[in-house]
């Protein structure tokens, strides 16, 4: 397929843009081009059918199974882009008045209520802008609340397992405390003697996934719980799979003062290709008064911003947070309303249907019954038939199928991370394992398939450290670089065992 650049012709073009029948201001002169942009010049009929033909080379979850774990990429109903498409909701600016944006900050509370409630916690802010910035809010409400306490200088450390996301010791190095890893024990729980030795007075706090990323509910959180608190520490609850819990459990309940949610994972976001998320944060009561500025709150029947909040850490970013995000969340929540448990319940049942179907082709690392998503391992195919996890992925888009998260935790050996969500039906997962023993048995008869795979995609297999670290994002007019006879560049792999 040519690129946009390759269709143009001088002269011919797509479109005007429209007059808007005023002044055009004066461009200072060291900001003005020395000559016009090079463009591609093209008629709108070609420039629509290229479009269109990129648009059928992705794939996402309107395409086929996205079984991304960790990342719980369900459907996301129609009827939520339609509600935050309403004009008043698409057309409103951020700096509109309190007295003309009343609906829009009334959404905004009850979303809150509704989330302090899922978690269990008092009081919700929903500026942090993904997960990976609520992260980083949290800690900054420990760094607050211990130096109101005149503690931040002795607490230091923070404690993470290493089944953790990756976003969490980036995110304890950015909030400028110590890290410290925690291990796990035969069961997939966290080494609760490994923890008991690593807490102290210069604990600042543990930050938990629960479920953790093996798709494992940890059976000592009492006990973990018990431990923090009696150091004086804090809990930091990394939301990430709160799909598997809502309405079963909360966060708070566990012993939890900090959680964030990732509203475009567990309450439907489109986010596929990196945005646009939502990370709000539940606190318990006493770190509310740090919580970032403005606060959305109700004053009387009226809804309004309140910065009057002297211990504050700040604003976290700009305006009130993604509010598109928060009309789509919201709606999806009203959708289920009281049986918003049933959401929960559904994934936990898809996911251990597929992890029966598939653990006897597959190593099965710890044998329990998992929550919203589980951990296979390829090491017996590597071992045996020298075909990795890479491989086994790469072979399901021959399938039809978008590869799971591979090589993640990083704790197990060729790992296959599988979140089926909710959102999909018994025959998607059945041809989904299908698939999944068929590429067993190809590693076992056919192993050269695998290691070539995938061979019915437009582009084959990718030298992808190499499209990574070399990436060609601009179109060179005169002459291309090319890149075939390069070796690849240096790259970190996780460790894939044997």
């Amino acid at each position: 397929m040519k690129l946009i650049f390759e269709k143009s012709h001088p002269g011919r073009r797509a479109g005007r843009l429209p007059d808007p029948g005023l002044p055009a201001p004066e461009v200072p002169s060291e900001l003005r081009r020395a000559e016009p942009p090079r463009l591609p010049e093209i008629a709108e009929p070609d420039l629509v059918r290229h479009f269109t033909e990129l648009s059928t080379r992705n794939f996402g979850i309107d395409t086929g199974f996205y079984p991304l774990g960790s990342c719980t990429m369900k459907h996301n109903p129609r009827v939520n882009e339609r509600l935050a498409s309403l004009p008043g909701f698409r057309d409103l600016h951020p700096l509109e008045d309190e007295e003309r944006a009343q609906g829009a900050l009334r959404l905004c509370v009850e979303l809150q209520e509704t989330l302090a409630e899922v978690t269990g916690l008092d009081a919700v802010s929903l500026q942090p802008a993904a997960g990976s910035q609520g992260e980083l809010t949290g800690l900054m409400l420990m760094h607050a609340y211990f130096a109101d306490r005149g503690e931040d200088e002795q607490r230091r450390k923070i404690l993470i397992p290493d089944t953790a996301h990756g976003t969490n010791p980036a995110s304890v190095t950015m909030a400028g405390y110590e890290l410290v890893d925690i291990q796990t024990d035969p069961r997939g729980n966290i080494d609760v003697e490994d923890l008991r030795a690593k807490v102290d007075e210069t604990t600042a706090g543990l930050m938990l996934t629960n479920p953790s990323t093996l798709g494992l509910f940890d059976e000592n959180i009492e006990e973990i719980s018990r431990i923090f608190h009696d150091a004086g520490a804090l809990m930091y609850y990394d939301g990430a799979n709160l799909n598997a819990v809502c309405g079963i459990s909360r966060p708070g309940d566990m012993g939890f003062e900090i959680v964030h949610i990732n509203l475009h994972k567990t309450f439907s976001q489109p986010h596929g290709g990196g945005g646009p998320g939502g990370g709000p944060i539940a606190v318990s009561e006493r770190l509310e008064p740090f919580l970032p500025v403005p606060a959305i709150v109700r004053d009387g029947e009226a809804y309004r911003l309140d910065y009057d909040r002297p211990k504050s850490i700040g604003k976290v970013r700009g305006f009130l947070g993604p509010f598109g995000v928060f009309v789509r969340s919201y709606a999806f929540i009203r959708a289920y309303g009281p049986e918003l448990r049933e959401m929960s319940e559904v994934a936990v049942l898809n996911a251990n249907y597929l992890l029966a179907l598939l653990r006897e082709d597959y190593d099965l690392p710890f044998d329990r019954l998992c929550m919203h998503e589980f951990v296979l391992s390829a090491r017996r195919l590597k071992r045996e038939h020298g075909v990795s996890a890479l491989d086994v992925a790469k072979r399901l888009m021959d399938y039809g199928f978008h590869p799971p998260t591979i090589y993640f935790p990083l704790n197990v050996p060729e790992a296959l991370m599988i979140e089926p969500t909710e959102t999909e039906a018994k025959e998607t997962l059945d041809a989904f394992a299908d698939a999944m023993r068929a590429i067993a048995r190809e590693a076992a008869e056919e192993p050269d398939l695998l290691k070539q795979a995938p061979q019915g995609t437009v582009v084959g297999r990718l030298d992808e450290v190499k499209a990574a670290k070399r990436a060609l994002v601009r179109y060179h007019f005169e002459e291309h670089p090319d890149l075939s006879g390069e070796p690849a560049a240096a790259g970190v792999e996780a460790p894939k065992g044997a």
